[in-house]
């Protein structure tokens, strides 16, 4: 097995899908409290805004994906996992608080937003600095 395998990536990955899953089961157990069944989404305040909170998280996942292991391999993989990590952290901080009061879902919000902007930004010189080096043979940074 080769040490250059994405370990970090791939476990940030894995924790954040079954963070994912747990996010799922507490809509499910929400259903449950307030007796809302299946198809409808449509019930209590606190019932909608944990539907809610899960359906925000389901939309974004994908980007946060995408960023995570792009910025990995063309960046740093050991700052993207860390970035992953901390936005699984505003994805539940967002989440919690979402069920709560809306207003309470922004400081998450905004934690994972910055994790995105960081992402994207480690992605995009990573992938800059990649394609002038492979294409152009002009070298960035120096390796050493």
């Amino acid at each position: 097995m080769s040490s250059d395998l994405p370990v970090l990536l791939a476990a940030v990955s894995v924790l954040s899908g079954l963070h994912m899953g747990f996010q799922s089961r507490r809509v499910g157990w929400s259903r449950i409290k307030h007796k809302i069944l299946q198809p409808s989404v449509v019930g209590p305040a606190e019932f909608e805004r944990t539907f809610r909170a899960h359906q925000n998280g389901v939309e974004f996942y994908p980007i946060f994906l995408v960023l995570l292991w792009t910025s990995g391999i063309f960046c740093n993989e050991g700052l993207s996992a860390f970035g992953g990590l901390l936005y699984i952290v505003g994805r539940e901080m967002y989440f919690t608080g979402y069920i709560s009061e809306t207003k309470k879902r922004l400081p998450g919000f905004y934690l994972g937003l910055f994790v995105i902007l960081v992402l994207s930004v480690m992605a995009s010189v990573g992938i800059i600095k990649s394609f002038l080096d492979k294409y152009l043979k002009i070298e960035m940074f120096e390796r050493k």
